[in-house]
């Protein structure tokens, strides 16, 4: 039975990469200037511009279930099996709408095989898990071995990231109010994480240099450790700074290591200036169990 990846856009999956392994997206939407505009459609450097001078703070919304709907029905109706993989369930309701979207579908078509996988991450770190889902189906794998994948890569990702200010994650809650304001009176730059689904401190340090050596020391680390298999780095509407954390990636990996512009739903709770690394290694950093799955 062929099988179907599903994940949604805050993935950042490059679209060559999509196209090549089949795998369709679901669009969370960013809602600024009185209105909802789908991720997937949008301008994201003149998005940016926006954010970095409008003043406003916009919010995200997480993919309609009709259209979580039409995409897993598009593939139990090709004859597909399906193999969901979301945005982790701490960071938005899209796990839940997909875990909704899978009952609805499910007493139209009760032969369907739907397995649905909170990622517990976001970003490329999201992306590296679906990818090793596609890659699996790809290879041969049935849907219960391609969820293994998933989860293999889960337990083999790490996403560190270093933010120019704590502002947005103040002003998104996504972290306490006191630790961004001891950050802004004492210039404490933070090295962050996400951890068991949310966005985590790792270390605190003095100054961006800093922590960006404490990021590539940990990545360092771990792949001295672990070994590596992928890696991207991530930045917000900062392309120079981008890039100089690739290169500097890069010595660590011993390969090239591109820079993508993270998107605006994950981008507008960490803000302008932000660049981190994701990677993947050879062997397991943690253990991932099977009570993130529904329906494999």
């Amino acid at each position: 039975m062929p099988i179907r990846v599903i994940t949604d856009s805050t993935s950042y999956i490059p679209h060559e990469q999509l196209d090549a392994l089949g795998i369709r997206l679901v669009s969370l939407a960013v809602i600024y200037d009185g209105a909802p505009h789908r991720e997937v459609e949008m301008d994201v450097p003149a998005f940016y511009e926006w954010l970095a001078h409008s003043g406003e703070f916009p919010t995200s919304s997480q993919p309609p279930a009709e259209e979580i709907v039409a995409a897993f029905t598009e593939a139990a109706e090709a004859g597909e099996d399906v193999l969901g993989v979301f945005l982790s369930s701490e960071m938005s309701g899209t796990f839940q709408a997909a875990l909704l979207a899978r009952r609805m579908v499910l007493e139209s078509h009760p032969d369907a095989r739907i397995a649905v996988v909170d990622s517990r991450s976001n970003s490329l770190e999201l992306g590296f898990a679906a990818l090793a889902g596609a890659e699996a189906a790809q290879a041969g794998a049935g849907l219960d071995a391609s969820v293994d994948a998933v989860l293999a890569a889960m337990a083999r990702t790490r996403f560190l990231f270093v933010p120019a200010t704590l502002e947005y994650l103040r002003r998104g809650g996504r972290i306490g109010g006191a630790s961004a304001l001891i950050g802004s009176l004492l210039q404490i730059r933070p090295i962050l994480t996400v951890a068991d689904g949310r966005t985590e401190v790792l270390a605190r340090v003095r100054t961006r240099r800093r922590a960006l050596e404490e990021l590539l020391a940990t990545m360092r680390a771990d792949v001295e450790r672990y070994g590596l298999e992928r890696v991207a780095v991530h930045h917000i509407a900062d392309e120079a700074a981008g890039k100089a954390l690739a290169e500097e990636v890069a010595g660590i990996a011993g390969r090239e290591v591109e820079a993508y512009l993270l998107g605006p739903v994950v981008g507008l709770h960490v803000g302008p200036g932000t660049v981190g690394v994701v990677y993947q290694t050879r062997e397991a950093m943690r253990e991932v169990g099977r009570e993130v799955v529904e329906g494999a």
